[in-house]
């Protein structure tokens, strides 16, 4: 089965400047469940997701295709990391009580994946899919951002962006759904922490192997300008898009 592969070669860009999800997210999934013994991260990056499991389940398992991304993981205690695409896990049937897809849904093959998910979940085990998209920080940088994601990387963003710019509301979703509430990806970045976290963009890195240029040089002077002193920090917000469901019983 192909594996798209769009992060491996920036994976420790992605580690460093990626926001942390909040812990209100994996509480809130958490009290869902009816026991919280073991949670299956899928597609887990670099594992920033599984991190916030721990917290609240016995043990998390997280997998991706990418044994880079998994080599930038943090080892932590009742973690276990290992390398998977997310429709072939080498998981027992019947053993998770949540299952999370964290920022990585459209890149997955859903049939296949879901059938896996429907065989690795516990009876009304609980699946979660979430996705976050432009951030936003003030109308004059949010202007510049919008211009750069549309006009200047916009043509270099894979097709399987759509999906998580409609917040994986279009995908067939084969659970129970339950309603979700509202969270939001929040931190306090510097200029140099937003540029980073740029880079991270999978259109950025096309761009840069395609025309062997930096697309950011073509914002930074608005970008500065609307940003003020560099080294300010700035409240940066993303709105969090989730599909959560149960595992339907067989009739």
């Amino acid at each position: 089965m192909e594996f798209l592969d769009y992060f491996s070669s920036h994976a420790n860009l992605y580690a460093e400047f990626r926001p942390t999800y909040p812990d209100s997210l994996f509480q809130y999934l958490a009290s869902i469940c009816k026991e919280k013994a073991f949670a299956w991260d899928c597609a887990t990056g670099n594992g920033q997701a599984a991190e916030g499991l721990i917290r609240h389940f016995h043990s998390v398992v997280a997998s991706d295709g990418s044994r880079k991304q998994i080599q930038q993981a943090k080892e932590r205690q009742r973690i276990m990391y290992f390398v998977a695409l997310a429709e072939q896990p080498p998981l027992p049937d019947s053993v998770a009580d949540l299952v999370t897809i964290a920022q990585a849904l459209h890149w997955l093959k859903h049939e296949p994946f879901f059938n896996e998910i429907n065989r690795v979940l516990k009876p009304d085990g609980i699946v979660t899919a979430w996705c976050y998209n432009l951030l936003e920080v003030d109308p004059a940088i949010d202007a510049t951002l919008l211009k750069y994601y549309w006009e200047i990387v916009g043509p270099y963003w894979a097709p399987e962006r759509r999906l998580l710019e409609q917040g994986y509301r279009t995908i067939h979703f084969p659970f129970v759904e339950l309603s979700a509430p509202t969270f939001y990806v929040e931190a306090d970045w510097n200029l140099e922490n937003l540029i980073g976290y740029l880079r991270t963009w999978s259109a950025t890195q096309k761009y840069m192997r395609v025309k062997n240029a930096d697309p950011l040089k073509l914002i930074l002077s608005d970008l500065t300008a609307a940003w003020g002193n560099p080294k300010t920090n700035r409240h940066i917000v993303w709105p969090l898009s989730l599909r959560i469901g149960r595992k339907k019983t067989p009739a």
